[in-house]
């Protein structure tokens, strides 16, 4: 894989709206390297967090997430994803639900007012049924998902009530009329140039990632979901795993491999830019070196 070339992010503008983001547990998983990353370990098998994040516009006090984490009856789960959990185990320790890490930071779920969902995977989307006021945001390609899921598609990974139906707004592709950096396809949530939900192909249908100023001077965050499992796959250094099936097929952790590593250049594309903090999902390594710190709430994410 190609070195990420630089690009550029919009300057701050005068009283220049901003938000802050706060990590939370959200359980955890176990991901072999060797799904994710080409030519790599076969027994490595780090315990990855689900992260979550808590985010609050500053100049209006909206409070937000991006991403639930994992779900603690995975046995709701249709047999497609309790299949998956059998090869990847799955964790979510007392305490390390995403409404358990939201009361243990001081913030109630029923003050939350909108749940961003990066995808509908399982170790996402947790438990809705906690976040009572919330609108629920989906990308562009989630309504097909939920549409065509279990068990009308008994293989389905997706269950229809993943999301409560009268809470929830899908992106358009209409919605995505804005241009970021090295992003074609950006929503200005607050159109403010605070926080930008991004498209972000290849993963799955619907599936975003989120841009936001965290500072009025200049700093950002990219969140950036299941764009990789590895950050060795946004700096450039590995690429992304895939093999071919007996039939001929490809297998790959990305439905539309080449489109995920076209995203996953354009988002490494970001480690040039000053004070731009790219974080994903399943940093285990992030994690490990944040846990219980400062950067997750009560605490907020530090801007670069």
């Amino acid at each position: 894989m190609a070195t990420p070339q630089p690009c550029s992010l919009p300057q701050a503008k005068e009283d220049q709206a901003y938000v802050e983001v706060s990590a939370l547990d959200g359980g955890f998983v176990d991901l072999p390297t060797m799904y994710f990353v080409l030519d790599v370990a076969q027994e490595k098998v780090p315990r990855c967090p689900s992260l979550a994040f808590y985010i609050v516009h500053i100049p209006t006090g909206t409070h937000l997430l991006f991403d639930l984490g994992l779900r603690r009856d995975i046995d709701a789960c249709p047999p497609a994803v309790q299949a998956i959990v059998k090869m990847l185990p799955v964790t979510v320790p007392p305490g390390t639900a995403v409404e358990e890490s939201l009361v243990a930071g001081g913030i109630s779920p029923q003050s939350v007012q909108t749940v961003v969902l990066s995808h509908l995977h399982f170790d996402h989307i947790g438990n809705t049924s906690s976040f009572t006021n919330a609108t629920f945001v989906l990308g562009a390609g989630s309504r097909e998902l939920l549409e065509n899921s279990y068990p009308s598609d008994p293989k389905s990974q997706i269950w229809p009530d993943a999301v409560p139906a009268e809470r929830t707004r899908y992106l358009s592709d209409a919605d995505f009329s804005t241009s970021i950096g090295p992003f074609p396809n950006a929503h200005d949530y607050f159109g403010d140039g605070s926080l930008y939900i991004v498209e972000a192909p290849g993963h799955c249908p619907g599936h975003v990632n989120i841009l936001a100023r965290t500072s009025s001077d200049g700093a950002w965050i990219y969140l950036a979901g299941d764009t990789a499992h590895d950050k060795r796959l946004i700096t450039g250094e590995k690429e992304v795993a895939f093999r071919i099936d007996e039939h001929g097929h490809m297998l790959c952790a990305h439905a539309h491999k080449d489109d995920a590593v076209e995203h996953i250049r354009r988002v490494g594309s970001l480690l040039k830019v000053p004070r731009v903090h790219v974080l994903l999902a399943h940093d285990w390594e992030w994690y490990e070196e944040n846990k219980g710190g400062a950067a997750f709430l009560p605490g907020k994410i530090p801007p670069m």
